[in-house]
């Protein structure tokens, strides 16, 4: 970064304006332990100044937090930041932040306007209602602010240009993140929502034909999906549930075995005991024993 105190309040021009997306301001701030919020600095508007109270702004910002923790507000919502925690502020909504006290922060931050930005919000892929991210720390998008603050310090032809494409580019690698955090919560969602299954079906049998086709997806992501997040294959989860079911029918009404393998849909006792002695180092005969 350019420092760890660095602020720049940019200029541009009509012809700036229609590359659809140009910078406005830009900066970054190492926040200590016990040092007020905001720093003062000479020249910077009062609006920025009561970032830490409440404010409103006529523009979009994007702030990166990549190391402490703190707080934001937009609208009626608070938020804990920590790091790796993405703020969007938009124009005309009020919003506040300000580092943990005791912890502080540092913070990455570019202020931007244009109708690019205003039609990510009209097609709902940018929206006040969602103004925080919490992606986690990526080098890649330090990298991306500091070829910004390099662009605005080099001040070079069509600079606007230049800055206002990492923008965009800062923009989709927010996205992106975003969206793979998403596909680890539907992850999760698929996993859930076969194990329910397998617990519903105890007694009996499950298709994984029929199992993936109620999820809305195929049975081969169903066996990708689960065995990465439980390292077991969707058949092994199954047996062990019946094997756990098992022990408790041995140990809380005591029927003879072959009761309990037809009661939990295996084909034959002596395919049960072996699979039963197999998963748990015992025979079944001997559970009560050795478990009393």
């Amino acid at each position: 970064m350019s420092s760890e105190h660095y602020t720049k309040y940019l200029t541009f021009s009509d012809e700036d304006t229609k590359w659809q997306i140009y910078c406005t301001d830009v900066g970054n701030n190492r926040i200590g332990p016990g040092v007020s919020y905001p720093p003062h600095r000479e020249h910077h508007p009062q609006k920025f100044n009561s970032v830490s109270t409440g404010r409103i702004l006529n523009e979009y910002q994007i702030i990166y937090i990549s190391e402490g923790s703190g707080t934001f507000s937009s609208g009626d919502t608070t938020y804990k930041v920590t790091p790796g925690s993405i703020l969007l502020l938009f124009p005309n909504v009020k919003h506040s932040y300000a580092p943990d006290t005791e912890v502080g922060w540092t913070e990455h931050w570019v202020g931007f306007q244009g109708n690019y930005a205003d039609t990510l919000v009209s097609e709902e892929l940018l929206s006040p209602t969602r103004p925080f991210y919490q992606i986690g720390y990526h080098t890649s998008l330090l990298t991306l602010f500091s070829e910004i603050f390099h662009n605005v310090d080099e001040q070079e032809p069509l600079y606007q240009y230049r800055i206002g494409a990492k923008v965009m580019t800062l923009l989709a690698e927010i996205f992106s993140y975003t969206k793979k955090e998403h596909q680890h919560s539907r992850s999760q969602e698929i996993v859930e929502k076969a194990k329910h299954t397998f617990d519903e079906n105890i007694y009996g049998s499950v298709d994984l034909d029929e199992v993936a086709g109620e999820i809305g997806i195929s049975k081969s992501h169903l066996c990708e999906v689960f065995r990465l997040y439980t390292d077991m294959t969707p058949y092994q989860y199954f047996i062990h549930v019946k094997i756990n079911k098992a022990k408790e029918l041995l140990e809380s009404e005591n029927p003879s075995i072959k009761e309990i393998a037809f009661k939990l849909g295996f084909r034959d006792q002596y395919y049960f005991s072996r699979l039963f002695k197999k998963k748990t180092g015992i025979p079944p005969s001997k559970w009560i024993i050795t478990n009393p």
